[in-house]
């Protein structure tokens, strides 16, 4: 785990009356999104999510946020508030309840439903508290009112906290659909009214502050599913992520209009769509979902595959399938829909997935070719709006990398918050709100949790290091055997490479390097195996530098006989 922050202290103890705003995730990147919240001795958590790792992270299953700030405070935490289900808002949740099993979890009835069958899987059953749009619910010193915001999925909320110290104004993750396809709008009105209350700080989403105008509507996308639904001559396989409801409905609705049955691959995607049809979120036309066993009787050119995977993830089915590493073989005719964008860092691992698809000899529709998908995040024109409406007297950016985090402060800018009461910082940077004013008050650890295999937290910088060096570089092994009295060497070098060297031959060279190399070191009173060895790795690894261009991973290991 890296602290972030070497320039800054551990920030003091909290002024009276003041409030602290502690991001452990979530700024500075997309995903892992956790705020902690703290006035009069009381912590809230606002969202506890995952990031997914990319190809700097060979392994890792998860990275999680870094929960050692309030690990022993956890007895102060009155609740975590989710505001939608997304992943990377709640994907954390039962990695904070391995700690404390009793935290209460508040959020709206589908957030909460997932939150439950993913808790289910890690045997946790929580103590929740179901809310939903104009609910206020007292949760320790906080007072919190909730107001529904549209996203691409259901149900998502934003929070406003009020405690004696200010007022804060969270929107989670949110966009304006003006006609979105549940017809839950972002309900401006409650965002005025709060405004005029007076809203002492504004966290808001700035996912697509490099945008211009407004982010298009749902429905728009429509024709171009129907579209692609309409051209596909055999089986058509779509990609989304697992929570995605509406676009799943999307789906469900063109392949009515098509005559084709619709099958779910994975199990996210099958847990979540049923769980959102169960709770009357997914509207699931009357025979057009099967069984994926009922395929077989079916022909190619009924048949519609929904599966995970848009993101490029290795393990996803999508990725097996490039991979022809899954039951569901693609070959030519198919057409794979995306129906994503990408998330900043996923852009070579999903290149890499379209082209092995394409490569099989399938029809491959994105974002970049067609209008499949559209962003679930508000673009800058209705950020302008926001902060027209609402009129905070403090900003501080969420949700994003820091050309977002950067962009969105600008636009703040504009609309007349001053310059100096928009706070860009990022992962583990407190920022206090005393009198009315926001300044950064220090910084805690944020670095990233590793989930590897069925550890957390146990895997290091220097182990992913290794990793990376043993896939980039390769493995060299050195194996000498030495007489315990003279210290000469009686047998080898004997060198092993992998994913190194095409012929061994090449090592001839080195092999009379290291004797020599081993024999000054016993003339000089070296007799220490492990001293011998860093012997060996130093004269193999500087040959191995300036001769083949290569600094692989180097194990010596010096045998007395």
């Amino acid at each position: 785990m890296s602290h972030p922050h070497p320039d800054l202290d551990a920030p003091g103890p909290l002024a009276e009356g003041g409030v602290r705003v502690t991001p452990l995730g979530g700024l500075g990147e997309v995903g892992r999104n956790m705020t902690v919240i703290e006035h009069a001795g009381q912590l809230l958590v606002i969202d506890c999510g995952v990031l997914f790792p990319d190809d700097h992270h060979p392994g890792i299953d998860l990275i999680l946020p870094d929960f050692s700030s309030i690990e022993d405070r956890l007895d102060r935490v009155q609740a975590i508030v989710l505001t939608h289900g997304h992943e990377d808002h709640i994907g954390a949740v039962p990695y904070l309840l391995r700690l404390r099993p009793d935290l209460p979890v508040v959020g709206s009835q589908l957030t909460l439903a997932l939150v439950e069958a993913k808790l289910k899987e890690h045997r946790i059953t929580p103590f929740t508290l179901g809310v939903r749009e104009g609910d206020r619910e007292r949760l320790g010193v906080f007072d919190c009112e909730f107001v529904a915001v549209n996203h691409s999925i259901p149900d998502a909320l934003a929070v406003c906290v009020r405690t004696p110290g200010g007022t804060l104004l969270h929107t989670g993750d949110f966009k304006m659909d003006q006609l979105p396809l549940d017809g839950r709008l972002t309900d401006l009105r409650a965002f005025a009214r709060l405004g005029e209350e007076g809203v002492d700080l504004f966290l808001t989403d700035s996912t697509n502050a490099e945008v211009p105008g407004f982010t298009t509507p749902e429905r728009e996308i429509a024709p171009a599913i129907d579209k692609v639904f309409r051209h596909a001559q055999r089986r058509i396989i779509v990609a989304c992520f697992s929570s995605h409801v509406h676009r799943v409905q999307q789906v469900l609705d063109a392949a009515e209009k098509g005559g084709r049955k619709v099958a779910m691959i994975g199990r996210s995607m099958v847990r979540n769509m049923g769980i959102a049809a169960e709770l009357g979120y997914l509207k699931v036309p009357d025979g057009v979902l099967v069984d994926l066993k009922q395929l077989n009787d079916l022909p190619d050119d009924k048949v519609v595959l929904v599966c995970t995977g848009s993101q490029g993830e290795p393990m996803a089915a999508l990725s097996r399938m490039a991979n022809r590493d899954h039951r569901i073989e693609v070959g030519e005719g198919d057409t794979v829909l995306l129906a994503s964008s990408l998330i900043p860092g996923n852009e070579n691992a999903v290149y890499r997935v379209i082209n092995g698809l394409m490569r099989l000899g399938a029809n491959v529709v994105h974002k970049g070719n067609a209008r499949v998908h559209v962003s679930g995040h508000a673009s800058a024109g209705e950020l302008l709006y926001c902060y027209n409406i609402v009129k905070p007297r403090n900003v501080m950016p969420v949700h994003g990398e820091w050309r977002h985090l950067v962009a969105n402060a600008e636009l703040a800018i504009q609309t007349g918050v001053p310059r100096r009461n928009v706070a860009v910082v990022e992962d583990g940077v407190a920022v206090d709100l005393v009198d009315g004013r926001v300044r950064v008050a220090g910084a805690v650890q944020a670095g990233y949790v590793y989930v590897d295999g069925s550890t957390v937290g146990e895997v290091e910088e220097t182990l992913l290091k290794d990793r990376r060096i043993l896939r980039d570089e390769g493995f060299i092994s050195v194996v000498v055997v030495i007489d315990s009295m003279t210290g000469k060497v009686v047998a080898g070098p004997e060198i092993t490479a992998r994913g190194f060297a095409p012929d061994e031959v090449v090592f001839d060279e080195i092999r009379p390097r290291i004797e020599e190399a081993l024999a000054d070191a016993a003339a000089q009173g070296v007799t220490d195996a492990y001293q011998l060895q860093q012997v060996v790795r130093r004269t193999m690894g500087t040959w191995v530098g300036r001769k083949i261009k290569r600094r692989p991973m180097i194990i010596p290991t010096v045998v007395e006989a």
